[in-house]
């Protein structure tokens, strides 16, 4: 049960951050254009995130050692994503508005301004997203002997994930619903995961350990 569990988690926890990533990028070139330097800030936003995201997550894993605990991340997590449209445009109309209507903006704010509006909408969602796959690795082993195995696995299905996530926001979500719609079902989604944490923490319990006597120890 708690490698179907696993398994499952990392598919759509890898599936949503892609869609945030390819999505977030057409988002951003409302306000930015569709420079570039957009796909390189989203790019480098979610690389950070995830990179963040993985050592973070084994730390509270080692920590909590409880999957019930993720859905405090991730609720939050899914909130924040499902009210994007309503948040983040004024959130980017001001990075832009800062700079003044009758002077061209600095090269150097051309570039970085995308990777601020970025980081402002997408950067926590997508590290708590990554906190995942070292999270379900630390509570899904017991013992040595197969982690490399497990932790194999675990990876890859989160990358199957991604690859499909890159897929059907590319050729499907765009074409066929609004941003807007995009962001609210990723939300939701992201809620549903957190949610799942809770029946699902029972699967990734610790084996109790038999004594002598027979009693059972955790």
């Amino acid at each position: 049960m708690a490698s179907f569990a696993a398994v499952g988690l990392m598919f759509a926890g890898g599936f949503i951050v892609m869609i945030l990533e390819i999505i977030g990028a057409r988002y951003l070139a409302s306000e930015f254009g569709g420079s570039f330097y957009v796909w390189v800030s989203q790019i480098g936003v979610v690389m950070i995130a995830l990179a963040a995201g993985y050592y973070l997550g084994g730390a509270l894993a080692d920590r909590w050692q409880c999957l019930r605990r993720m859905a405090w991340l991730l609720v939050p997590a899914g909130g924040l994503v499902l009210t994007v449209p309503d948040y983040a445009p004024p959130l980017l109309e001001a990075i832009v508005l800062r700079h003044p209507a009758d002077a061209p903006i600095p090269m150097v704010w051309q570039k970085l301004d995308p990777a601020l509006g970025s980081a402002v909408v997408f950067l926590t969602p997508c590290l708590v997203l990554a906190m995942l796959p070292p999270y379900l690795i630390r509570i899904s082993a017991r013992g040595i002997t197969h982690l490399g195995r497990l932790s194999g696995r675990i990876i890859a299905w989160s990358t199957l994930g991604s690859i499909a996530g890159v897929f059907v926001a590319g050729y499907f979500l765009i074409d066929w619903l609004r941003l807007t719609t995009i962001f609210r079902s990723a939300g939701i989604a992201i809620l549903l995961l957190g949610l799942l944490c809770h029946p699902l923490s029972r699967a990734f319990a610790p084996e109790p350990v038999r004594d002598e006597s027979g009693a059972d120890h955790e």
